[in-house]
């Protein structure tokens, strides 16, 4: 059996006293689109942080790509790319520089970084914005092209916060066909997280919900409709629904 893209166990994570992240355990495979949903606090980022390595697990064992994050991390992030829910990017630099530079880091030729950059500004609709300063760029704009910089090294995993914040419907209909191509062609996997309960019906191959920090339900859309089959509206099983459920407020 194939290991697992991503592998989570038993992981743990604490800001001083407060758990953020509780005995997490679960597993992404190959060229599967997972998105992790949750309320504002549930853990969703610090778990993304984690796999980034921005952030180490106090206990238990995240491996990316088979490489465990604390023993192997580069090894483990030479194979993944991350993009932040907010984007941050180098203000004095031109959207081509910022691709070029991004290139380099991940050691690509540099013979074959101005086609890339090419096809990455075609794609992501660029090319008006290629030699202008990144400071000057919308919200929107800087989401494009820090989506664009992450694929282009054609990472085996993609770590994804909040991807569609600030994407008009146009881009966000591009961004959401480039991953499930990337999955579906290239193997890509897909760490997603999500506010946005359309996009992880319209793509996640399977869903985990997070609610305070401990995961409260996971499996694909059909399997978390299957469990909510009493609760349906007009006939409709909602993923709205379960996901209000598993993380309302418990009753004092």
């Amino acid at each position: 059996m194939a290991e697992p893209m991503i592998e989570l166990r038993e992981m743990r994570k604490t800001y001083g006293s407060k758990v953020a992240v509780e005995c997490l355990t679960l597993s992404v495979n190959a060229g599967e689109i997972f998105a992790f949903l949750g309320h504002n606090g549930a853990g969703k980022t610090t778990t993304i942080k984690v796999l980034a390595g921005l952030l180490r697990a106090d206990s238990g064992t995240a491996r990316v790509g088979g490489f465990d994050l604390k023993s192997d991390g580069l090894r483990a992030r030479a194979i993944m790319s991350y993009v932040p829910d907010e984007p941050h990017l180098y203000d004095k630099l031109t959207a081509r520089e910022f691709l070029a530079m991004t290139c380099e880091l991940y050691g690509m030729k540099r013979d074959a970084i101005a086609p890339l950059i090419q096809s990455a500004a075609a794609t992501f609709e660029l090319n008006d914005f290629l030699d202008s300063l990144i400071e000057g760029f919308s919200h929107g704009m800087k989401q494009r092209t820090v989506i664009a910089a992450a694929l282009m090294h054609e990472p085996r995993v993609l770590v994804i916060d909040e991807p569609m914040v600030g994407l008009d419907p146009r881009s966000a209909r591009t961004v959401k066909d480039l991953l499930k191509t990337r999955a579906r062609d290239n193997g890509m996997t897909v760490f997603m997280s999500t506010h946005t309960l359309s996009v992880a019906e319209e793509i996640a191959d399977r869903v985990g919900i997070l609610n305070k920090g401990k995961l409260v339900a996971l499996g694909t859309i059909k399997e978390l409709r299957a469990m909510q089959t009493e609760r349906c509206v007009d006939g409709h099983q909602r993923l709205e629904d379960l996901f209000l459920e598993l993380t309302e407020p418990t009753p004092r």
